[in-house]
């Protein structure tokens, strides 16, 4: 386990400074002031992925395609960065009330050595049913992070075969048709959130 590393959210405040330079470009950050978190609409790639999800059953974008996803990387031994964002996309989707039900909130654990399908199930749904934990072998992951741009990094482990983990902590978001459409940070709140998903769900 670990604190959150700097140097991984120096990449990150990065990446989104440039996603909303270019988003500006293209009229998303200039036109679509009823967005509070960052537009990423026409940026980032659709969802796509083929993994296993906490029940053991293959999954693709397709099983979830209808529905909200807020794609999330993390681990399940994560001290404090993982479970205050799952935490706060929670209390997010409270405020949704019945429309909850319209969004899926996939947990892809970076530390699939130590996170089982059952770990995964466990830990994910303390947070609530809408919730789902993904795993996949090294490379499915690597071309997964390398297609969302997401940074971890796994360290040795010590005599007890305990490791460190560090990973970029943004939250994705596409629409029902998979496209890409919005980014939150570690600083978003579970007010603004809700206003987001609530406007995708409505058709935005």
């Amino acid at each position: 386990m670990s604190l959150p590393d700097p140097i991984f959210h120096r990449p990150r405040l990065i990446l989104a400074a440039a996603l909303c330079s270019f988003a500006a470009m293209l009229g998303g950050c200039s036109q679509q002031t009823s967005w509070r978190l960052i537009n990423i609409s026409g940026i980032v790639s659709p969802l796509a992925f083929s993994l296993t999800d906490d029940t053991g059953r293959q999954v693709t974008a397709d099983t979830y395609r209808g529905r909200i996803v807020m794609l999330y990387f993390g681990y399940t031994h994560c001290p404090d960065v993982c479970p205050t964002t799952l935490a706060t996309l929670s209390r997010a989707l409270s405020k949704l009330g019945n429309n909850a039900i319209k969004v899926r909130t996939l947990f892809v654990t970076v530390d699939p050595q130590r996170d089982t399908p059952q770990l995964l199930k466990s830990y994910t749904q303390a947070f609530g049913p809408e919730f789902i934990g993904l795993r996949g072998n090294d490379p499915e992951l690597r071309r997964m992070t390398k297609r969302y741009r997401v940074t971890y990094s796994l360290g040795k482990p010590d005599a007890h075969g305990n490791y460190e983990v560090t990973h970029s902590d943004a939250v994705f978001i596409f629409d029902a048709t998979d496209k890409a459409r919005l980014m939150a940070e570690s600083s978003s709140t579970a007010t603004d959130l809700a206003h987001d998903l609530q406007q995708l769900i409505d058709g935005a």
